[in-house]
């Protein structure tokens, strides 16, 4: 028998730095939570109304310019809670009005599904993963066939190697979800990404550290 997930995860590509706009959408109660509203407000808040959801919810895996721009436009549109890890609020420094924080371990509650929060630093001081129903949404810590920049301000690329060797020890066929279209195809499997992703391949930070910067 078919199994039924109870939410779907929908990629908006926009912008002009190829960035990945997701929407998770829990299908019972027709929330959604927007991850990363950096562009083209418009557009993410008129397929969500034409599809019959409510945005209650944003995620924010990292507070960099492209995964932000548009999130003072969407919370004008709607009464959306904001949720990021404490370590990046403090790196942003980036007034918000009463945000969820959150550490590593913590969980998300968007209607009946469960929202699993991985501190994964090395983008930035507070850079998160969202784990759900082994679908991970990776921001700027792994591409498809990369990962994200070391050498930008508050990057540290030992850190990045570590956060790396953690996503390494998921489940194979974990469904990875990231930030940018920068690879050969618009998402890809733990599995895949191993076998073929150069920053997946080193087995010592050394190594990791010198090409990455």
């Amino acid at each position: 028998m078919k199994i039924v997930k109870p939410f779907t995860i929908h990629a908006l590509e926009l912008g002009d730095m190829q960035n990945f706009i997701y929407l998770i959408q829990e299908h019972s109660s027709k929330q959604v939570a927007v991850v990363d509203p950096g562009w083209e407000i418009p557009k993410v808040v008129a397929l969500v109304e034409h599809q019959g959801y409510k945005i209650t919810d944003v995620l924010l895996t990292h507070s960099h310019y492209d995964h932000t721009n548009g999130l003072t436009e969407l919370l004008k549109t709607c009464d959306a809670q904001v949720h990021l890890l404490e370590a990046e609020a403090k790196f942003w420094e980036h007034q918000l009005d009463k945000p969820k924080l959150y550490k590593d371990g913590d969980t998300i509650q968007l209607g009946k599904i469960q929202i699993d929060v991985l501190h994964t630093p090395g983008h930035t001081p507070g850079s998160a993963c969202y784990c759900l129903y082994e679908h991970l949404i990776t921001g700027d810590t792994l591409f498809v066939s990369g990962c994200g920049r070391c050498d930008l301000d508050g990057g540290d690329p030992e850190q990045m190697y570590y956060s790396l060797k953690r996503l390494a020890a998921l489940p194979s066929q974990t469904v990875i979800h990231p930030g940018h279209n920068y690879g050969n195809k618009l998402s890809s499997t733990m599995a895949e990404q191993l076998k073929s992703n150069p920053c997946m391949q080193f087995d010592n930070v050394t190594d990791f550290v010198r090409q990455r910067m």
